[in-house]
Formats: C-alpha cells, structure tokens, sequence
C-alpha cells in the first residue's frame, strides 16, 4: 500500500511546478487550508521528503530547502514542512525569511506550532510584545504549559524583563514559583527561571530578595557564573566589598571554564542579562 502511495505521490509530483515563494506571497486563501491527503499519505511526503530528503542534507544548504519545496509542491498544507524551513534560518538569524515559513506552520497546525513560534519571537528574534501576544493567545486557546523546558508565564516575564517593565515581570514569576512550589515542590524549580525572578528584584532594587533568590539558583547549579556576577553587583552596592570581590572572582573562573547559561539554543543566541565579559 505505501509503495502505491508513494508511486502516486511521484506521478504527481512530477507534473507539478512548484514556487515556494509563490505559495508564501500568494497566502492560500481560506477554503485551500485543509489538504486533500490523508494522514497516511502526508506521513508519506514527509518521509519522502524529509527523512529521505533534507535530512539527509546541510541543513543550512539550499539542498535542505530544495527537498522541503518539493513535498510542499504537493501539500503545502504540512505544517511541518514550513517549521522545517523556518527552523535553519532561524539558526542563522535570518529571521525575516524564517518568520512567514513559520507563520505557516502555525496557520496549518497552530496547536502544535504556536507557542514554538512565540518562544522564537522571544528568544531568536527579539520581538517581544509580539511574543507576549502569542503566548497569551495561545495560552487563552489551549491552557497552560510549557515549550522548550519552560512555562509559556517564563517566557511571557522574560520578554517583561527586556521591555524594561520590571514589576510585571516580577509578578508574573512570582505566579509561576509559587504555583511550583504548591503543586510539585522546591526540587522542580528550575535555577533559570530562579535567575530571572532575582533579575526581576535587582532592577526594581530589591536586593534582599534578589539575593535570596541567587542563592537558591546557586544551590542548583553552584557554578552559574551570570548569578554570580550579578550576586557580586549588588554585594558591592549593599557595601560588602570583600565578599563582592570573591564572588565576582569566582564568577570569572566559573565564566572561563564555560558554566553560563546552558539552554540548548545559547550556542545560537545570547540570552537576555547573559554577561558578556570582556
């Protein structure tokens, strides 16, 4: 039966001319948004077309996007396909050409795709309100939860942080600590979003509780060299001299042997208050 799938698939693939550029300018109009394949077939062009296909390519080549135009030259209607496209690109700060690629995916399979687009927003290409919006959306639509190891309310505060509007943010991670502290306890916090609600403090010169919550993120991972460095900025203000210098040497040690923040996608991007030393 698959072989007779894919025979089918072939036929018409090659009777057909395929722009992805066209199909992205063109914007399938409403009534051409479900696909005429079964789920079976769209399993089919996506082995073909992926498995068999880019994967087996530089992601980062036009190979990579030669093989995902040819499956969406059949069903531009796979969600996948469009996420596919976009995720290199993103990769490589091309942000402008990944995001209607991945406006696709989302328009295809917004469940599935939505909060995956905000989360770029928020940590590739920097759109913030935008990312805000998106996670609030789909949050609204679906409930909440989590993408990329963090809660949508993480990434909703992070992007709080970065427009300069401290105390939302605050409140926002305050939301998301105590309901982890309710439901799962002190063992399921996470030292990056510890980090962020202490960042949250420090700006708004909340020192105390800035510091409490460096000490807890540093009890999960003692070598974090950022909250080291910013524990030391606030010894130095508070008046601690001597201990704000051994903390600051200690972050520098710490920074050198590469313990920052170690999310998947910081060899791609810098996170927001990741130091940069000099």
């Amino acid at each position: 039966m698959k072989n007779l799938i894919r025979i089918s698939l072939a036929l018409i693939l090659s009777s057909t001319l395929f722009n992805c550029n066209q199909v992205v300018a063109d914007k399938p109009s409403k009534e051409n948004q479900s696909s005429g394949f079964s789920k079976e077939q769209q399993d089919s062009l996506i082995e073909i077309y992926l498995e068999n296909g880019a994967w087996k390519q530089d992601p980062y080549s036009q190979d990579w996007q030669d093989e995902i135009d040819k499956g969406l030259g059949i069903d531009s209607t796979i969600a996948y396909f469009w996420q596919q496209k976009a995720m290199p690109l993103f990769k490589q700060s091309k942000y402008e050409l990944g995001m209607p690629f991945i406006d696709n995916a989302v328009k295809y399979n917004p469940r599935r795709w939505q909060d995956y687009r905000a989360f770029i927003k928020c940590i590739f290409s920097k759109q913030y309100k935008d990312a805000i919006q998106d996670f609030q959306d789909y949050e609204q639509k679906y409930g909440y939860g989590f993408v990329m190891d963090h809660s949508y309310n993480f990434y909703i505060a992070l992007s709080y942080l970065q427009l300069n509007e401290f105390e939302k943010a605050e409140k926002i991670f305050e939301k998301d600590y105590k309901k982890i502290m309710a439901e799962d306890g002190e063992d399921w916090l996470h030292y990056l979003d510890l980090f962020y609600y202490g960042i949250s403090k420090y700006e708004q010169k909340e020192y105390t509780e800035a510091l409490e919550l460096f000490d807890q993120a540093l009890a999960f991972y003692p070598e974090f060299s950022d909250v080291q460095y910013y524990k030391a900025k606030i010894l130095y203000k508070i008046g601690e001299p001597e201990e704000a210098n051994f903390v600051y040497k200690q972050a520098k040690e710490n920074a050198d042997r590469g313990f920052s923040i170690n999310e998947d996608n910081v060899i791609y991007e810098r996170y927001p208050y990741q130091v940069r030393w000099p």
